[in-house]
C-alpha cells in the first residue's frame, strides 16, 4: 500500500462562473510576472532605467510564445497531423504543449526587436533577465502537473506522482519530472545570481550561463520522461537538443570571455544621458556657487578699501 505520493488535481479548470481559469495557463502567465519583476530589478542595477524590462517583454513574450508552439507542434506533430486526429487543436496551447527551445529562440528575436528600438544591447539585456526565465520556467512546470502530463517512469519513491486514467494515460504512480526540473530551475537562477555577482559577467555570458545549466539538467530529466518522442541512435530528440545546446552555450562563454572580457559599462543609452545631464546640472551648481562667493569676496574688497581710505582721511584731517 502506497502510503506517500504526490496527488494530482482532479481538474486543471477553475471556472469563475463563465470565465475557465485553466491551471498551465495561470503558470504561464504567473512565471511571466516573476521573470519580469526580477529582470527589472537586476537591470536598474546594471544602470537601467525601471520600466524597460517590462518594455521590452512586451515583444519577448508573444514572440516566444509562438516560438515555444510551434516547437512543439513541429517536433510531436503526429499529435495534431495523424489520421483520427484534429489539427484544429495545434491552436489551443491552453492545453499544453510549449517547446522552450523554441521559446527562447524566438523570445529571443522579439527582444532583439525590443532591444533594438530602444538602442539598448541584447546580450545585456539577456543577461538581466537569464536568472528570471530560469524562475519562470520553474512556475511553468507546474502547469504540467495540472494537465497531469510529461511524467516519468514508474516508480514507488515517498514523492511519486499519482496520475489518475484517461484516454491517453495509465494510472499509476510515476516520477514528477515535473518537480524535478521545476527545483532543477530554481538552481539555475541561484547559480547564475551567484556567478554574476562573483564573476561580473557581461556581454551576454550570465545568460549563456543559464542556457548551458538548464541544459545540463534537462538531459537527465528528459531521458526519465515515458512520453510519446521521436528518436534519433536510441536518444530522445529533446536530449539531444540539450547537447547540442549546451555546447554552443559554453563554446560562447569560452569565445565571449577571450574577445569581450569584462562587463558593459552602459546599458542603456537613456540612463547615461540622465547621469550626464545631472552631473552637468550638479557642476552648473557648483559654478553659479563659486561665482556668487566670488562676488562676496569683491564686495567685501572694496569695502575694506573704502574703510581704509575713509580712515586715511580722517588722520590726515587731524
Amino acid at each position: 500500500m502506497d502510503l506517500a505520493y504526490i496527488p494530482s488535481p482532479s481538474t486543471g479548470v477553475i471556472h469563475l462562473g463563465p470565465v475557465p481559469l485553466r491551471g498551465y495557463a495561470f503558470c504561464i502567465i504567473l512565471g511571466v510576472f516573476v521573470a519580469v519583476w526580477l529582470g527589472n530589478k537586476r537591470w536598474i542595477a546594471r544602470g537601467g532605467t525601471a520600466g524597460t524590462v517590462a518594455d521590452i517583454a512586451v515583444w519577448a513574450v508573444p514572440f516566444g510564445l509562438v516560438g515555444g508552439r510551434l516547437y512543439h507542434v513541429i517536433t510531436d506533430y503526429q499529435l495534431y497531423f495523424s489520421e483520427g486526429e484534429n489539427w484544429v487543436d495545434a491552436f489551443k496551447i491552453w492545453e499544453g504543449g510549449l517547446g522552450i527551445w523554441g521559446a527562447i529562440a524566438f523570445g529571443a528575436v522579439g527582444a532583439w526587436i525590443g532591444c533594438r528600438r530602444r538602442g539598448i544591447p541584447l546580450p545585456a539585456y539577456a543577461d538581466a533577465i537569464a536568472p528570471g526565465i530560469a524562475l519562470a520556467q520553474a512556475i511553468g512546470r507546474w502547469g504540467n502537473w495540472f494537465n497531469q502530463e510529461l511524467y516519468g517512469k514508474p516508480t514507488d519513491l515517498p514523492w511519486a506522482l499519482e496520475i489518475t486514467e484517461s484516454a491517453n494515460r495509465e494510472a499509476g504512480l510515476y516520477h514528477p519530472t515535473f518537480l524535478y526540473e521545476s527545483l532543477w530551475c530554481v538552481g539555475v537562477a541561484l547559480l547564475v545570481i551567484w556567478a554574476d555577482r562573483r564573476f561580473t559577467l557581461g556581454h551576454g555570458r550570465a545568460f549563456a550561463l543559464y542556457v548551458a545549466a538548464y541544459c545540463a539538467g534537462r538531459g537527465w530529466i528528459e531521458y526519465m520522461r515515458v512520453d510519446e518522442a521521436h528518436h534519433i541512435l536510441g536518444l530522445r530528440l529533446n536530449v539531444w537538443t540539450a547537447i547540442v545546446v549546451f555546447l554552443l552555450a559554453v563554446l560562447y562563454m569560452v569565445l565571449s570571455a577571450r574577445m569581450r572580457p569584462g562587463r558593459e559599462e552602459v546599458v542603456e543609452p537613456r540612463s547615461r544621458k540622465a547621469v550626464d545631464t545631472e552631473k552637468t546640472e550638479q557642476a552648473e551648481k557648483t559654478d553659479d556657487a563659486g561665482d556668487a562667493d566670488a562676488a562676496a569676496e569683491d564686495s567685501d574688497g572694496a569695502g575694506d578699501a573704502e574703510d581704509a581710505e575713509n580712515g586715511a582721511g580722517s588722520a590726515a584731517k587731524g
